[in-house]
């Protein structure tokens, strides 16, 4: 809406407001504790029943070989669900709605777009790890081979850098949206999160990891399905349709014309700014993905035959994450003209004012729900990557 006017599709408790949230919490602190308290526990004990089930009746013996490459031998499903848990970063779940918010259509396409070719491309670098070094621990150990220990020093600062950078960026951003949801104090919410992961983390090493990715990855998609009716085929006005988003995006259009964008419209693939952001995350992407050693160390441990096929399954199952989400939340917050200020949606609150509209609280709490998914997935494969590197390139070689 034009700052301060009126609500264009008569929601007129959002008339002239400049912010959705306020600076108000939308739950008590007690929630947010219990939602990361509550699934910590959750997940960490079913990953690590799960784990000793699988040591006392399968015979897996969990040596420092089984806890860093899960004994070589995960298949196609796994890693695919892996690769997913992987790349749906908080951000890809917060930002790809927020560009949307931006740019329309464009934001959502582009980010996708941008972002899955280095999955694809990375499924032929599985494929060769499996022929030319199956019995490799971390990428390191074939820099070194390669070119020596100073390279592969080289390569130890940007591998660990980027771990570092990727469990900051999860953690901090799902802080954010607890934070900006419940008022919980962002310290307690960022040690809390990483305590539910280093817990299974640990004791079940890099198969916990796979374990708890498959089990995210289905609450995600439940999740996700559940936005996407809402907004496109329910009876909630003024959308719930896609004629209806339709049409209220051009009145939208008509009213906020996106700068850059033709026509001003935010049903364009032929945005500037969207254009711009994909060339720089298609390049930010690439680093993110071939530097990070978790990615190495799921094609490392997966079977000869389920590492390409793994890595192009993985990348076909997250590009509707990105999609549903932008389009869903992201679309309907502007076609329900919602008042969010600039500051809430850099904040990535786009996705939580949406789905406070379209469900209530109980949607912000799927979406909290999710958002928990998204960053646990991610950092325990980040643990388990940096403790290899320290494991096979610093306290082995030295």
């Amino acid at each position: 809406m034009p700052a301060g006017g009126p609500n264009l599709f008569g929601l007129h408790q959002y008339d002239n407001q400049t912010a959705f949230f306020g600076g108000q919490s939308i739950f008590s602190q007690n929630v947010g504790y219990a939602i990361i308290c509550g699934y910590g526990a959750f997940f960490a004990l079913v990953t690590m029943l799960v784990t000793v089930i699988d040591h006392y009746f399968a015979g897996t013996k969990y040596t420092s070989e089984e806890f860093n490459t899960a004994g070589r031998s995960i298949k196609t499903g796994l890693i695919a669900v892996d690769v997913v848990s992987h790349w749906t970063w908080v951000a890809t779940l917060l930002q790809s709605a927020t560009e949307t918010f931006f740019y329309g259509i464009s934001g959502a396409f582009w980010f996708t777009a941008t972002s899955v070719i280095q999955l694809f491309l990375f499924g032929i670098v599985a494929t060769e790890i499996k022929r030319k070094a199956p019995k490799a621990h971390t990428v390191l150990e074939l820099v070194r081979l390669r070119w020596g220990h100073l390279a592969s020093l080289i390569f130890f600062y940007l591998c660990y850098l980027n771990n570092l950078i990727v469990c900051t960026l999860s953690l901090i951003g799902a802080g954010n949206v607890l934070v900006a949801a419940t008022g919980m104090n962002i310290y307690a919410s960022l040690m809390l999160l990483s305590l539910s992961v280093v817990i299974y983390t640990v004791t079940g090493g890099l198969k916990a990891t796979f374990i708890s990715s498959y089990l995210h990855t289905i609450v995600i998609f439940i999740a996700l399905n559940f936005f996407a009716y809402k907004v496109f085929a329910s009876s909630v006005e003024p959308i719930g349709s896609i004629s209806k988003v339709w049409k209220n995006l051009n009145t939208y259009a008509a009213a906020v014309p996106v700068a850059g964008n033709r026509g001003g419209s935010y049903m364009t693939l032929f945005s500037r700014g969207g254009i711009e952001f994909g060339i720089l995350n298609c390049i930010a992407s690439f680093g993110n993905v071939w530097a990070d050693q978790a990615y190495w160390q799921s094609a490392i441990a997966a079977t000869p035959q389920a590492a390409m096929k793994g890595y192009i399954l993985g990348g076909l199952l997250w590009i509707p994450i990105p999609l549903i989400i932008s389009m869903s939340l992201g679309l309907s917050a502007l076609a329900l003209d919602l008042p969010l200020s600039n500051f809430e949606a850099n904040q990535g609150l786009v996705p939580v004012a949406a789905a406070q509209f379209l469900f209530g609280k109980g949607g912000v709490i799927l979406l909290l729900t999710v958002v928990f998914m998204a960053v646990t997935s991610t950092v325990s494969a980040e643990f388990i990557a940096m403790s290899s590197l320290f494991t096979y390139d610093v306290y082995k070689v030295c």
